[in-house]
């Protein structure tokens, strides 16, 4: 490891450690203590990357870790443990430099503190820019607005904006600046589903016409699994898996994974007997649209809920030892009571939360 000057195009400090032949960032080892409780939102050796012009998720339940580990990258905590690496630089915390926070970084949070609420969407936007060139500076702030399709609200008062158009307004005022990394807490609690699709699709734009990376965390998997190069799944602060979306979804490595992306069945060894699949491992992940079901008088499954889920219907089907979750295409024909028999079409055997690879 080596220490080089100052770099003043990035502000960052002569004090600054720098390695060679990393990743854009690169998150090794670090863990976090915050008490000795389990659920105290600590984390325990998480290492990962995050390539140049990627979306990566960080996904986990509530308490898991996940807002501690966005605030270690960005700089405002610091590691007990290991270290994180932006660009080669190690990521000063506040105990090492005067204003928390990376300069080529920038942050998001859930309620939208950086916002003047009183001033205008454009004067918000553009207050992150110089004076300097003030036609670059009117040119840069339109074009941001542009991208995000925020430019007919640039003269209303923050104050006046819905929860969705709030999260555009302090995206924007986060990208105006051009930053390498941009960091999402939960962007999409407060935006309705088709508003919600909208700027997944222009954040990915965004990403793919520039030189920006961003990490989204996230509580619901349904948000970031269409959107996201990598998830970067945690829980009780531990690292439970790193992967793509498809990798991790079709190949579940455990329990926690399975249920969490997919809603799966999990059933254990003797219950696969049951489904008459030949089993020899003790945890298994089932996802509903790996099984087939169609009526029979004679089966010992029956319908028990069906639930209506616009092109599809979800079942919940149960015999005397088990119950299953299942989706099928709208017009089966299916009603609840029915007796029904289930095919297995794929099944993958997984590690239980209590087990280690």
């Amino acid at each position: 490891m080596s220490v080089l000057p100052s770099n003043d195009s990035c502000g960052l400090p002569a004090t600054a450690s720098y390695e060679p032949n990393l990743p854009l960032l690169a998150v090794r080892n670090v863990s976090k203590k915050f008490s000795d409780h389990r659920d105290s939102g600590g984390l325990q050796n998480i290492a990962f990357s995050v390539a140049e012009n990627e979306i990566t998720a960080i996904i986990g339940k509530s308490g898991s870790g996940k807002s501690t580990l966005l605030r270690l990258i960005y700089g405002l905590s610091e590691p007990d443990q290991g270290d994180i690496h932006f660009r080669g630089y190690q990521v000063q915390g506040p105990s090492e430099q005067l204003v928390p926070g990376h300069p080529e970084m920038r942050m998001v949070s859930q309620g939208f503190d950086d916002l003047n609420t009183f001033a205008t969407v454009y004067d918000n936007v553009a207050s992150r820019l110089s004076n300097e060139n003030l036609d670059h500076k009117a040119q840069r702030t339109m074009q941001i607005l542009e991208s995000l399709r925020m430019e007919h609200l640039k003269d209303q008062r923050i104050s006046d904006l819905s929860g969705g158009e709030k999260q555009r307004a302090a995206i924007a005022r986060a990208l105006v600046t051009q930053p390498l990394l941009l960091l999402m807490d939960e962007p999409f609690n407060q935006v309705d589903a088709a508003f919600r699709d909208q700027l997944q699709r222009d954040l990915k734009a965004i990403v793919e016409t520039s030189k920006l990376s961003v990490i989204i965390v996230s509580h619901d998997p349904a948000e970031v699994l269409g959107m996201a190069n990598q998830l970067v799944i945690l829980k009780d602060g531990d690292l439970a898996a790193v992967d793509n979306p498809s990798t991790l979804y079709n190949e579940p490595p455990s329990r926690y994974i399975a249920r969490m992306l997919a809603k799966s069945n999990i059933l254990r060894r003797e219950q696969m007997g049951t489904l008459n699949v030949e089993a020899t491992h003790k945890c298994y992940a089932i996802h509903p649209e790996w099984i087939d079901i169609e009526a029979d008088e004679d089966a010992s499954f029956y319908v028990d809920s069906i639930f209506f889920r616009g092109f599809y219907e979800e079942f919940l089907i149960r015999n005397d030892e088990i119950y299953l979750r299942v989706y099928r295409n709208v017009g089966s024909g299916l009603k609840k009571g029915d007796r029904v028999s289930c095919h297995i079409k794929q099944h993958r055997a997984v590690l239980d939360d209590n087990e280690r690879e």
